[in-house]
């Protein structure tokens, strides 16, 4: 039997009537790419414009995922308390459409290269990468979570793709991200240091 593409099984997601949906169910549906898909999905949706800590929450099944991914583990695992929780489909809906459209573009676009960049210790650096923006992403900086989030989904769909050519983008717009994550904390630190002498002149 024919493996649904990973944009039918999102939009199925989507267009389920079922009430609820859960971290468990969607796991299920991915079966053996519940690694990478996971890890695209949640990175897709910190690119959305969402309300102000949203990325905080959508970040933290990357930040245990990623590490697993790092490790070398066979199958996710998540805290059952997690997997079990029920999300209203309604929130999710508009989401997921949102996603098919730009996940069947991917997919078109994308096709097994340089695949030597997916070896055991490939696959691994991936997870690490993905481990460290997801440290940046549950950070509270104001369009913040554009970049890293963009990036987790590059590097887990070159992985879902076996896309080597994908990953090397990947890895560049990961280290897009930590130059702009020391730009952001250079300007914020500079803008404190001047608050604080500003106030300071007033005493």
């Amino acid at each position: 039997m024919p493996i649904d593409s990973l944009s039918d099984v999102i939009e199925g997601f989507g267009e389920d009537a079922r009430p609820t949906l859960t971290v468990g169910e969607m796991l299920l549906a991915f079966d053996s790419r519940a690694f990478g898909a996971m890890l695209f999905i949640f990175g897709l949706l910190n690119t959305l414009p969402l309300p102000p800590g949203s990325s905080t929450i959508l970040s933290l099944p990357i930040l245990l995922l990623a590490p697993q991914v790092a490790w070398g583990a066979n199958a996710p695992w998540l805290p059952r308390r997690l997997v079990e929780r029920p999300i209203k489909r309604s929130e999710l809906r508009g989401l997921f459409r949102k996603l098919t459209p730009i996940v069947r573009w991917m997919e078109l676009v994308t096709r097994p290269r340089l695949e030597i960049m997916f070896g055991a210790l490939g696959e691994r650096m991936v997870g690490v990468v993905c481990t460290l923006l997801a440290m940046v992403l549950v950070l509270p900086i104001p369009l913040g979570n554009l970049l890293p989030g963009a990036t987790v989904a590059v590097l887990s769909l070159s992985l879902l793709q076996r896309d080597g050519l994908l990953a090397l983008l990947g890895y560049a717009m990961a280290a897009a991200s930590a130059a702009l994550l020391v730009v952001s904390a250079g300007v914020v630190t500079a803008a404190v240091t001047q608050l604080i002498s500003f106030f300071s002149g007033l005493f």
